[in-house]
């Protein structure tokens, strides 16, 4: 196979199997990624998961604050094709004119449905029944390139945000490996995408992370699947933050009863009144403690010091 030069622009551990894919079948002369970043009450600097794999292989890296002014670099080592996966910036038109192959992207969702950064959140908090993988020409605007190639899966009640991530990530590495020859060779697919048929998943809002008791049962099951492990639903009982990963729904019909109201407590769980059905709250992070099932936190409480508590979203 004839090592065509690639260069990768990524950041977050979504992208690395992509790469991984990339350095075993091609020749990687550089990877972009955001900048090193300063975390926790320590600051300490932290490299991104693509910049901890190209270091591992020796790979050149190129950390740009801000692409679009400083890009130069980049282009100097001469790349064929440019593949870029949850970079994380907005590539300028130098860099998408510059390769022979041009720029292509993997993009965590079946385009044009859920353009934007965060398609694999969005894609379970609005009940989907199928997201994918898409590659895609990039063009200067979000994720509206077009279209080379796609592949599905069904997002089932057992799939968390982690769950679909780390199979979607798997499968953007499948899908790229496939593709590339075709576009090498010049055989392949090239569609433009559905205006009418867009939406976007911009990246999620603190807001969004709070459980609104007054919606439908189904709706709150998703937006807890949806952003578990990672930032983890939050409500508040007692007064006190609680973060939630994972729910069910009962065949209790609440919605005679106030919306947020503990109706029950489970040996597995917390039951809450909903918009129709009960929802109990599985996995939780009480604050100040350490995430945990719900049915060790329900051991220690007594019933009746939680039963007809209305939780909140927020305090």
């Amino acid at each position: 196979m004839e090592k065509f030069k690639v260069v990768f622009m990524g950041t977050p551990e979504f992208s690395v199997p992509v790469l991984e894919g990339l350095i075993e079948n091609y020749s990687v002369v550089g990877v972009v990624t955001q900048p090193d970043r300063k975390v926790g009450r320590r600051q300490e600097v932290v490299f991104s998961p693509i910049k901890q794999l190209a270091m591992k292989y020796q790979i050149p890296v190129f950390q740009p604050e801000k692409i679009r002014k400083d890009y130069e670099d980049i282009l100097l080592l001469n790349p064929d094709i440019i593949v870029t996966c949850a970079y994380g910036q907005i590539v300028p038109k130098a860099i998408l004119d510059y390769p022979k192959y041009g720029c292509i992207n993997v993009h965590a969702s079946l385009l044009p449905k859920l353009r934007g950064g965060a398609p694999i959140h969005k894609a379970i908090m609005e009940g989907y029944s199928k997201t994918g993988i898409t590659i895609m020409y990039m063009d200067e605007a979000m994720d509206s390139g077009d279209i080379i190639s796609q592949k599905e899966t069904d997002i089932t009640d057992s799939d968390t945000l982690e769950v679909l991530h780390d199979r979607l990530s798997v499968m953007g590495k499948e899908l790229l490996l496939e593709t590339l020859p075709s576009i090498f060779d010049g055989t392949a697919d090239r569609r433009k995408q559905e205006e009418a048929e867009v939406t976007y998943a911009y990246n999620i809002k603190r807001e969004e992370e709070y459980l609104d008791f007054s919606k439908s049962s189904r709706s709150l099951f998703n937006q807890i699947r949806g952003l578990s492990p990672f930032p983890g639903c939050s409500c508040v009982i007692h007064d006190k933050e609680f973060k939630v990963y994972m729910a069910r729904i009962s065949d209790f019909d609440s919605s005679r009863n106030v919306p947020g109201e503990i109706l029950h407590i489970y040996k597995d769980g917390i039951g809450i009144a909903t918009q129709d059905f009960e929802i109990v709250l599985l996995d939780i992070k009480p604050f100040g403690k350490r995430r945990m099932l719900a049915s060790s936190f329900v051991n220690g409480i007594k019933k009746e010091d939680y039963i007809g508590t209305v939780v909140y979203g927020r305090k």
